[in-house]
């Protein structure tokens, strides 16, 4: 009888490994699939700002504003919320997305400011930052953040970082939010929901807002982020730009 217990148990042992390898695999060939997404996402981006516009429209962020995981780099946030423009003004929009997948708040300040400064945009939407939480550190993260809101005008819209859902994450989240929402008041920026909005999503939004790497989200979550800007991107737009109407986004 103890012999058949403990072959039974061998048996499930075995399974769980042999399930667990495969699902790391599957995970590990679906992030490298994601990752040679990268360089196509930014030509199309590059290209993209090429084209003419009554508006323009600038992206400060990483691979989120990229929109790796999308099935198309339009699908990320940035894109939806350029259609969103066009749509409720009437107006033609040029996109300037200078943000640079894997970018930290350190790396935005380097690559993305520079760039920046040298634009005058009609539009910003800046989400960066949760990059650095991998390696966490709150001096260096204030001080990025710092640079970044002081070099924005008042009609920037900034968002806070996103629900990582793990507890032990989410801790760094806080201490983040915190700053960026103490630093955008200093400047008078406007912060936009991101966290709240990414948590109502619930930890099921595992499986429906996020991509196949686990991380990245895929169209469903970036029309979430973009949920995230709407309200005061609309409240921008009518308040500085001729809109026509506000049609909201459907939920999938």
């Amino acid at each position: 009888m103890r012999s058949a217990i403990a072959t039974g148990a061998a048996v499930v042992a075995t399974g769980i490994v042999l399930v667990s390898t495969w699902w790391r695999r599957d995970l590990d060939q679906q992030k490298a699939i994601l990752n040679e997404t990268l360089p196509v996402h930014s030509a199309w981006w590059r290209e993209n700002a090429k084209n003419s516009g009554e508006l323009l429209y600038v992206a400060i962020g990483d691979s989120a504003a990229q929109g790796i995981g999308a099935s198309s780099p339009n699908k990320s946030y940035v894109g939806v919320l350029a259609d969103h423009v066009r749509l409720a003004t009437g107006r033609t929009v040029r996109v300037v997305n200078l943000s640079v997948s894997g970018a930290t708040v350190a790396l935005a300040v380097r690559d993305q400011l520079p760039r920046f400064d040298k634009l005058e945009p009609d539009l910003i939407t800046v989400a960066i930052g949760a990059n650095d939480i991998a390696q966490w550190n709150p001096e260096t993260f204030e001080t990025g953040i710092r640079s970044v809101f002081d070099a924005l005008p008042p009609h920037a819209l900034v968002a806070d970082l996103p629900c990582f859902h793990l507890p032990h994450n989410e801790i760094k989240v806080a201490v983040a939010n915190e700053i960026i929402r103490r630093i955008a008041a200093d400047n008078k920026l406007t912060v936009v929901p991101l966290h709240a909005t990414t948590k109502r999503a619930g930890f099921r939004s595992i499986l429906t807002h996020v991509a196949k790497d686990l991380f990245h989200p895929n169209d469903r979550g970036y029309r979430s982020w973009a949920e995230a800007f709407l309200p005061a991107m609309s409240a921008d737009i009518a308040h500085r730009f001729s809109a026509v109407s506000h049609t909201p986004i459907e939920a999938d």
